[in-house]
């Protein structure tokens, strides 16, 4: 099974999305299924995993309403497998947010969208650890999107957590558009060395110059894969943020000339059976909704 693990969905006037402005000109309007289908079919993907896109526990709702009624992709109704969303993290009531969001079938995961928050140490609080134990308890899959600083703080919070399933978005967004990427080499491996965290292969491409090229993303590719391997790695396109560096099959051309000297059942596993397993069948979840 062919899995896309990161993509989004948007109606520009919900409201919510404050880093959707109307100078992002490939992306300020609406996105969604039906937009999406075209380029699953041509990559012959299978199933989806949609990713919030607002701090809003609104639009959790809303994405659970596009998964559950699929409209405009009749004979594909099902195509989303699971749904990451967002809950007020900052809440008295947070862990009581967690325990009604997770009562929702498709919900798989959470995702903070730690990279706009001011301080650099909200994954260091303690509410956070009382928190995490929540999702655990709950098998639900904590998405850290990061930016490279974070991830010395993320490596303790995977440390103190043992029991929950990390996915690290975008390889926490390198600088490869400047090649500055030493000290991320450095954390990478480092959080590569606990077992409960896996590595999403999305993203990349809006990190790069805007004439990339696919050797630009060669380095950081062939690192995460040493260092954490195939088993624990997931491809995602974040489309429709993808648009602004080339496209959807622009992307996944480039992912699979990254990823061609693996062997076949390397490369079927990154492309949706590790996301099967970490978003699907771990935690309790079918991988089909027929």
């Amino acid at each position: 099974m062919r899995i896309d693990s990161h993509h989004h969905v948007w109606t520009v006037a919900r409201g919510d999305y404050g880093w959707l402005t109307p100078d992002l000109v490939p992306l300020y309007r609406d996105f969604g299924l039906a937009d999406l289908m075209p380029h699953l079919d041509a990559a012959g993907i299978e199933g989806t995993i949609l990713v919030q896109a607002a701090p809003t526990e609104a639009e959790t709702a809303f994405m659970l309403d596009v998964a559950e009624r699929a409209e405009g992709v009749a004979e594909r109704a099902e195509i989303v497998r699971g749904v990451v969303g967002w809950i007020d993290f900052d809440a008295e009531d947070a862990v009581a947010r967690i325990d009604a969001i997770a009562a929702r079938a498709l919900v798989v995961g959470l995702r903070p969208m730690v990279q706009d928050i001011a301080d650099d140490d909200w994954l260091l609080r303690p509410a956070l650890a009382e928190q995490c134990d929540a999702m655990a308890r709950h098998r639900l899959v904590f998405d850290a999107l990061t930016l490279p600083r974070h991830l010395p703080r993320l490596i303790q919070v995977v440390d103190r957590h043992p029991g929950l399933q990390f996915v690290l978005d975008h390889f926490s967004k390198p600088h490869l558009a400047t090649g500055e990427i030493a000290a991320w080499k450095d954390d990478i491996a480092n959080l590569a060395a606990r077992p409960n965290i896996v590595c999403k292969l999305s993203g990349l491409v809006t990190e790069a110059a805007p004439d990339w090229q696919v050797g630009d993303l060669r380095d950081a590719v062939d690192h995460v894969i040493a260092q954490f391997g195939p088993q624990r790695m997931l491809w995602g396109s974040d489309w429709p943020v993808v648009n602004l560096a080339g496209g959807y099959a622009k992307w996944f051309a480039a992912a699979e000339t990254l990823l061609a000297g693996l062997a076949p059942d390397d490369k079927a596993a990154i492309f949706g059976g590790n996301a099967a397993r970490v978003y699907l069948s771990s935690r309790g979840r079918p991988t089909s909704r027929k």
